[in-house]
């Protein structure tokens, strides 16, 4: 497969290091990443993970690479295997990777991939991303189907700010931005057409180990 192609400039987001390029995906590369997440799901299916105080969370999961994001009683972590089918997960596909090279600017290709699916009632409070062992590594996002209001703020004090990441967006938090707060206000039930029914997946790729 070709390399995928430069991306333009992305747009100001007021936040330095959080990168976003509307619709960067076409249709036919969004249909054929969605393919892929059909066959992924099939051999790592996906699961509603729980808290470690044990409550669940509104997205389901699953994950791609050699390691995959976990959360449950016993806290959050990556791990090798599918919490219940007890199996590797699947790897990474080859588009996923031309896309991290072209955007995240980084040498080291990621290990890990979490799969969400967000339902039209589902959500996800502010949070960062903290259990990498690097933090030079940025997190990579790819969002399809359905648009969603993304929150987001610096790590530290700071007011938030929110946009719409619709089908097809690929957005960067690095630099001073990979610890940023983020998260997941509502899902716009209706706006696309891409899942025919209807939700949102939210790809992010991230260097784990």
């Amino acid at each position: 497969m070709a390399d995928f192609p430069s991306p333009p400039a992305p747009v100001p987001t007021g936040l330095d290091g959080f990168l976003l390029w509307p619709e960067l995906l076409t249709l036919e590369q969004q249909k054929q990443i969605v393919d892929h997440v059909r066959q992924a799901v099939r051999l790592a299916p996906l699961y509603r993970p729980v808290t470690p105080g044990g409550r669940p969370f509104s997205v389901r999961m699953s994950n791609w690479g050699p390691l995959g994001w976990v959360s449950d009683k016993n806290g959050y972590r990556y791990q090798p295997l599918h919490p219940q089918t007890n199996q590797p997960w699947p790897p990474l596909p080859a588009l996923l990777l031309d896309i991290w090279r072209a955007t995240a600017n980084h040498p080291r290709l990621p290990d890990a991939c979490l799969i969400n699916f967000y339902d039209a009632e589902a959500r996800m409070g502010l949070h960062q991303d903290k259990d990498e062992a690097d933090f030079s590594a940025p997190v990579l996002s790819i969002s399809l189907g359905d648009s969603a209001i993304f929150r987001y703020a610096p790590a530290g004090d700071g007011p938030s700010r929110t946009v719409k990441l619709s089908s097809g967006d690929v957005c960067v938090l690095g630099g001073k931005a990979r610890l940023a707060r983020h998260g997941i206000d509502r899902i716009l039930d209706g706006t696309s057409q891409l899942l025919p029914r209807g939700g949102r997946i939210n790809l992010t790729m991230r260097v784990a180990q």
